[in-house]
């Protein structure tokens, strides 16, 4: 494997106001009851076969911990991918697939990741994100916008000081009301 087709893409779900959990960290407004006649019908097998082009997935402590709970209704959304959560705690580890990382974001990319996969997600949270893009280590971000405005909550991309150029991949309008956005972060 080469490294010139490694690619690390931010993942993230926002309302159209820009919050990707409201004060309290929770996400249940990812719920839509929306419904786009034009949009594209999302299917389960899409969804499978889409999810198996990502190699591996990094996340904060506090993603993990929300995911952790989510998985006692919902199952774990991650599969068996190699998953790296960045923290400096002590985490409950339940899964063979999950690694606790507490070491700087490059060595991480550069020195491990790099190496071993092709396309890695970072799936959350936002000071984590921050952190990746500022790095200069992100090559696209791939943002789902939610038909839900919160007007409180976490911010996605406040506080960034610095302009980042950015080239639209592509666009997608589901039926159930969101849309995805996909960019390039031009380097």
């Amino acid at each position: 494997m080469t490294a010139s087709r490694f690619r690390l893409v931010v993942h993230m779900v926002s309302s159209l106001d820009g919050h990707i959990a409201k004060s309290d960290n929770s996400v249940s407004w990812f719920d839509t009851t929306d419904f786009y006649e034009k949009g594209i019908e999302l299917t389960v097998q899409d969804t499978a076969q889409f999810l198996q082009t990502i190699d591996c997935y990094i996340m904060g402590a506090r993603t993990y911990e929300q995911a952790l709970e989510l998985s006692k209704s919902y199952g774990w959304a991650y599969g068996d991918v190699p998953t790296i959560v960045m923290t400096r705690r002590q985490l409950p580890v339940e899964r063979q697939n999950v690694e606790l990382y507490s070491g700087d974001p490059e060595m991480l990319v550069n020195d491990i990741l790099k190496t071993k996969y092709n396309t890695v997600w970072v799936v959350g949270g936002a000071l984590l994100t921050k952190d990746f893009i500022r790095l200069k280590l992100v090559d696209e971000i791939r943002l789902t916008i939610l038909p839900v405005i919160l007007g409180d909550g976490l911010p996605f991309l406040d506080q960034l000081k610095q302009e980042l150029p950015l080239h639209l991949k592509d666009v997608k309008a589901y039926k159930s009301g969101m849309v995805e956005l996909c960019y390039e972060i031009r380097k």
